[in-house]
């Protein structure tokens, strides 16, 4: 029988009731994992509750009070976290002339801090058992100058975050890393007003020719979240075709 990458080990996804981070729920169990798909989405949860292997968890991720509950339970019913992703957000398309206070603090709250409670919240209890990996998923926009906005200021928090938080961990075991991917075919790019005519010149611009699919986030998630990737910590790792690359 095959021992699954992710054997015996316990993890969370953030947003993994929908989009990539049910790629990840689905590539985590396959690959022996009991996952916590955290999201706060109750429809979207029912359905991910009956996949094998596979807990649906209603979370805030803005919520520092749900945050501490989640992390708790989890622990006092499995008595470790191995994983933990912190995948949920938002987008907007808002353009920046059109940005104001309320909108800056709503994608903060749950791109920043959503992932700084996360790691608050989960770190700790890895850190009694000397081991744990944390993916966090920032966006390529962190790392270039595209989009002056909320969201981009939001992604380059959680780059921050992840550099920060592998440095004050590491000596716990703890490892942190970042991934940034670029633009991803979901429901959530879906959802936007983006023209066929735009994905055309983004994918014209794209060196690999062609939008990411949420299994290209899934299987960089499952690398940093396995034992394969035991020596990495702080590191960055852009999946977007090679468009930032120009």
């Amino acid at each position: 029988m095959k021992i699954g990458r992710l054997d015996k080990k316990i993890a969370i996804v953030t947003g993994g009731a929908s989009g990539i981070g049910e790629q990840m729920v689905d590539l985590f169990s396959k690959e022996g994992a009991t996952v916590i798909a955290a999201d706060i989405n109750k429809e979207a949860l029912e359905k991910v509750n009956q996949k094998e292997n596979v807990i649906g968890m209603k979370l805030n991720v803005a919520s520092d009070e749900d945050w501490a509950a989640l992390a708790k339970e989890v622990y006092q019913c499995f008595g470790k976290i191995d994983v933990l992703v912190n995948n949920a957000g938002i987008s907007s398309e808002k353009p920046y002339a059109d940005i104001n206070l309320d909108d800056w603090q709503k994608m903060l709250s749950i791109n920043g801090f959503g992932s700084f409670a996360g790691i608050k919240h989960v770190a700790s209890y890895m850190a009694k058992e000397k081991k744990g990996s944390i993916v966090n998923i920032s966006s390529y926009t962190a790392q270039i100058g595209q989009g002056f906005n909320h969201y981009s200021a939001s992604k380059g928090a959680v780059r921050a975050l992840s550099k920060a938080a592998a440095t004050t961990f590491g000596k716990s075991g703890v490892r942190v890393n970042a991934l940034f991917p670029g633009i991803i075919e979901t429901p959530m790019t879906k959802g936007l007003s983006t023209s066929k005519e735009l994905v055309g010149q983004l994918i014209q611009a794209t060196p690999l020719q062609r939008l990411g699919q949420p299994e290209d986030i899934a299987n960089a998630a499952l690398f940093l979240a396995s034992d394969d990737s035991s020596y990495i910590t702080g590191a960055e790792l852009v999946i977007d075709g090679g468009f930032s690359a120009q």
